[in-house]
């Protein structure tokens, strides 16, 4: 570990990147950024990386694309972030739906499945039409549904903090305590 640490890093923010997943609307981009500050890592938003490469948003992708491309751009964003120096890297909802993503994930990465009440999370998401996958769709139904297929896949992760009833502060106060555990317990295997 370097000499320079912040008091917030623990063993493996050295050489593991910290991906938080989850469904969108949770947080994972603000508390991310705040994360990465308090640990002294670099910061990466997936779904702001796919933007930037494409020269569009992603709801241009999809309607343009369809979400079929914008998957597969997606996996490459990916298996491109998580190969490289470790970061807090905010995936997008839908990124760990991709076998070869969870795999690299498992052996590149911390995985903290940032959970939420569906009902907060529709309140959030709710307020733009930014989200191709609830556009024309009441929100808190489209999010059961993905809910539904994700939650699975979601809990998969190495962390699950729940996130809902309080601040950013808050959510990135609670991971940092669910790193530290996880570092422990790492470096006593």
């Amino acid at each position: 570990m370097p000499s320079d640490a912040s008091p917030d890093s623990f063993p493996l923010s050295s050489v593991r990147t910290i991906a938080l997943v989850g469904l969108m609307g949770v947080g994972k981009s603000t508390v991310g950024r705040r994360l990465a500050a308090r640990l002294g890592l670099p910061f990466a938003d997936g779904d702001q990386v796919i933007e930037e490469a494409a020269g569009m948003t992603i709801s241009e992708i999809f309607a343009t694309r369809g979400e079929a491309e914008f998957r597969e751009g997606e996996a490459r964003v990916m298996k491109r972030l998580l190969e490289g120096p470790p970061i807090v890297l905010a995936t997008g909802g839908g990124a760990v739906l991709n076998a070869d993503t969870r795999a690299l994930m498992k052996r590149r990465a911390v995985s903290v499945w940032m959970r939420a009440d569906l009902k907060t999370i529709a309140e959030r998401v709710g307020r733009r039409d930014t989200r191709p996958l609830l556009r024309n769709r009441d929100p808190l139904t489209a999010l059961n549904a993905l809910a539904e297929a994700r939650y699975p896949i979601y809990g998969e992760a190495d962390l699950t903090v729940d996130v809902g009833g309080g601040s950013h502060a808050q959510a990135v106060e609670a991971i940092l305590k669910q790193l530290r555990r996880f570092g422990r317990q790492e470096t006593q295997s």
